[in-house]
């Protein structure tokens, strides 16, 4: 047994130790409530504490009604006590799924409607009696309308019938509105009988953490118990504010970073403090092992046995909605300018406190938040970070001549930017949506801001020769030619890249040469992909820039050939 010496506040911190009791004590609910949670990007840490009389000697303290997705491995907990407290065994049991007591609310309202349904029936019948009566009595002849049981004067029968006529119609009257309401009740009635027939829904199942713990003495404890659950992450968004303003094309760039939080565990998150890393929690913890291949004839038998595993990346969640920031700005001057509104302040947007290590960063969010557990997304802003990019307008003519602007950015902050949708903003304009590729601290990344219309870009077949064969050959020859044309019409330099592409050939009787007109690139091989090309230059205020790219192909003429588009990056077949 492991013994620590009493002390005011003693601290301990066991990984589920196995330890033996002198006796077991009796079990008490731990009636803990979620205090911390830190949301990783594919589950969460959540942390239950408890404050506690504990009585001398060993107890049992029971954690019930747990979500049934806690990774009982991951079970942690840490104790302090105002004297020797001795934390033992953790483990786990499995709380069946529960029928849920019977609604007697249910059964309350039916009693109540069927009472009030029987004071109804008894008006309904009082109001059909009073009808009848004053029926019988209007049929009844003028020589018994008398009080003497003599006729009646012609001038009284006038009178008689507006009495039976003004009774009759209030008698009616009355019915129908009796009559609604019995029909009112009797259809609450039948929907009540009709939920009370239905089987009630049972509970989830649930989990229970045992904990036991030996005190010296009396005393007052604080327990937290931590555990690792799946069925939460976080995403990271983006908003990328480019700005073009300044002179001579000089660029600012604020990258605002944001957490859309998300849960499915099981159990809400009330009044917690929030926290989101960028640790992954679930990915791994090593690289794999790299194994032998062979190269064998392909056996159609054995490949039906194997199987293939295929893991799918989650869908980008969908980009918050952003308002123009220029049309906000607009609004609330014309806001300010009104002399019977007070003065306005822009608000300030909270953000998170980062803790960065040399591994992993993490993002705590001010005060207490609540996230259901709903599935329900919960977006906070994290950081917020002003670069100097390096701007570039990009094209690729062969399938589309528009330029593109682009800005090249470091990361300077101590987190890596995890892969993300950013919302596109230039000089106060929404352009749209793109991605951002993980970014280690310290690395480069692009991000695109949409069309530049003052970048000229136009590719233009110059030449296309083709040779059929002769009797002297049986080679098909085609030659093309191509000039690319870039012009500037911004009143500053802008540095402009072209890509372009040569078809390239796998198979020794196909022979694609690259001519000596095509201007010399400045990248020969773009990305790691044979055959496409780059040419980048820093082009003045109007002035134009002219690339020709030409090759030429050969293959046997009684051979068809076709182009075809090789797949690059992930699961493309090595070269």
């Amino acid at each position: 047994m492991l013994c620590f010496m009493p002390q005011p506040a003693a601290a301990v911190s066991l990984l589920a130790l196995v330890a033996a009791f002198p006796a077991l004590g009796a079990e008490i609910e731990a009636k803990s409530k979620i205090d911390a949670v830190t949301v990783y990007p594919d589950a969460a840490a959540v942390t239950r504490s408890l404050e506690i009389d504990l009585p001398a000697g060993a107890t049992t303290l029971v954690f019930k009604g747990l979500p049934i997705g806690i990774d009982p491995a991951s079970l942690r907990v840490e104790g302090a006590g105002t004297g020797r407290l001795l934390i033992g065994a953790v483990e786990t049991r499995a709380a069946p799924a529960q029928a849920r007591p019977v609604d007697t609310a249910i059964e309350a309202k039916l009693k109540s409607l069927r009472g009030d349904r029987e004071g109804i029936q008894a008006q309904l019948e009082a109001l059909e009696a009073k009808k009848a009566m004053m029926t019988r009595f209007s049929q009844s002849g003028p020589e018994k309308l008398s009080p003497e049981g003599k006729p009646a004067d012609i001038g009284q029968w006038s009178a008689a019938w507006d009495a039976v006529g003004q009774g009759l119609a209030k008698a009616g009257e009355d019915l129908r509105i009796v009559r609604a309401k019995a029909r009112d009740t009797d259809e609450e009635i039948r929907g009540l009988e009709q939920a009370r027939q239905r089987p009630l829904p049972q509970s989830g199942a649930a989990r229970d953490v045992i904990v036991a713990v030996d005190a010296d003495a009396a005393q007052k404890g604080r327990l937290a118990l931590t555990y690792r659950i799946a069925g939460a992450g976080w995403q990271p968004l983006y908003d990328a504010r480019l700005d073009t303003s300044a002179a001579g094309g000089k660029a600012a760039l604020e990258l605002v970073r944001r957490a859309d939080v998300t849960q499915r565990t099981g159990e809400d998150w009330s009044g917690v403090t929030l926290s989101v890393s960028t640790v992954r929690a679930r990915r791994g913890t090593q690289a794999p092992d790299v194994l032998t291949q062979r190269l064998a004839f392909y056996e159609p038998h054995a490949a039906a046995q194997g199987g293939l595993i295929r893991r799918d990346a989650p869908a980008p969640a969908s980009a918050p909605s952003i308002m123009n920031d220029k049309a906000a700005d607009e609004s609330r001057k014309r806001d300010e300018s009104l002399p019977s509104r007070p003065q306005m302040r822009q608000a300030e947007e909270q953000q998170a406190d980062a803790e960065a290590g040399a591994f992993q960063a993490s993002f705590l969010i001010p005060g207490r938040i609540d996230v259901p557990a709903d599935g329900s997304h919960k977006t906070f802003r994290i950081s917020a970070v002003k670069l100097n990019p390096d701007l570039l307008a990009r094209a690729a003519p062969a399938l589309d001549e528009t330029a593109y602007l682009q800005a090249r950015i470091i990361n300077s902050e101590d987190a890596p930017l995890l892969p993300g949708t950013v919302n596109i903003l230039r000089d106060g304009g929404f352009v749209g949506t793109g991605r951002i590729a993980f970014t280690a601290p310290g690395d480069s990344t692009d991000i695109g801001f949409g069309a530049d219309d003052r970048v000229k870009i136009s590719r233009v077949p110059v030449r296309r020769k083709e040779n059929e064969p002769s009797w002297t050959s049986s080679t098909k020859t085609e030659q093309r030619e191509f000039r690319i044309s870039v012009k500037n019409l911004h009143p500053f330099a802008i540095k402009v890249a072209v890509t372009d592409q040569i078809p390239i050939s796998e198979n020794s009787a196909i022979v694609i040469e690259q001519l000596a007109a095509t201007t010399a690139p400045t990248e020969k091989i773009v990305n790691d992909r044979r055959g496409v090309m780059g040419w980048t230059y820093d082009v003045a205020p109007n002035e134009t820039k002219n690339i020709t790219l030409a090759y030429r192909m050969k293959w046997p003429a009684d051979r068809e050939v076709v182009f075809q588009s090789v797949p690059n990056g992930p699961g493309a077949q090595p070269r």
